[in-house]
């Protein structure tokens, strides 16, 4: 039988923790450096998309107050922890989807017809062995033109045969713009320990 070294084994144990942060800007700067696997882009044209994972402790954050206990966060952690969150940005021409496309009234109101109730139609989340995973819920907030892009979160069960496996892929189906599907093939290392946030730095 072999034995680990001290040194491997401390080694180990500290590389299964999560990377903690003291605040949601140093969080969100984490998870927008591509090589952590947490963002990724492709742009198409000049169509761009973006796909951003949100951690559980970014929900957890929005439920908080001063004056909070650990008993609440771990309650809502548990509670969240049950979910994968991905923010879907997709602009054209750097400018929001309704805005850059729709030439008419018909086309308008389709477009936001699409936005507001088809989004389970046009974006798939599938696993490594090609098992599609149903979305539980999407936001879709109207911005009416004052941002520079379409935003939306996604969420979708976090089930243990999607994470046991190596990789999964999230696609996102043509709107019209003739780009065709776009993937993006994520790997799931990254979200069996996630990044958190030390909520008695931040409240």
């Amino acid at each position: 039988m072999q034995i680990l070294s001290p040194v491997f084994v401390l080694v180990l144990g500290v590389s299964c923790k999560p990377k903690t942060f003291d605040s949601e800007k140093e969080l969100f700067a984490y998870l927008k450096t591509e090589a952590n696997g947490y963002h990724h882009e492709k742009v198409i044209g000049n169509i761009s998309y973006a796909l951003t994972y949100r951690p559980t402790d970014l929900l957890v954050k929005q439920e908080l107050t001063e004056g909070f206990s650990n008993e609440k966060v771990d309650s809502l952690r548990k509670e969240y922890s049950n979910y994968l969150y991905f923010n879907l940005s997709m602009s054209a021409n750097n400018q929001e989807l309704l805005n850059a496309t729709a030439r008419n009234r018909n086309e308008f109101g389709v477009m936001v017809n699409q936005l507001v109730f088809g989004m389970g139609d046009k974006v798939h989340l599938i696993s490594q062995k090609r098992d599609t995973i149903p979305m539980i819920d999407y936001v879709y907030p109207r911005m009416y033109g004052t941002d520079k892009s379409t935003n939306m979160l996604l969420v979708y069960p976090k089930e243990k045969k999607l994470l046991e496996q190596d990789y999964f892929f999230f696609s996102v189906q043509d709107f019209g713009f003739a780009t065709g599907e776009v993937g993006f093939k994520i790997h799931t290392k990254p979200f069996l320990i996630e990044p958190q946030l030390n909520f008695d730095e931040i409240l």
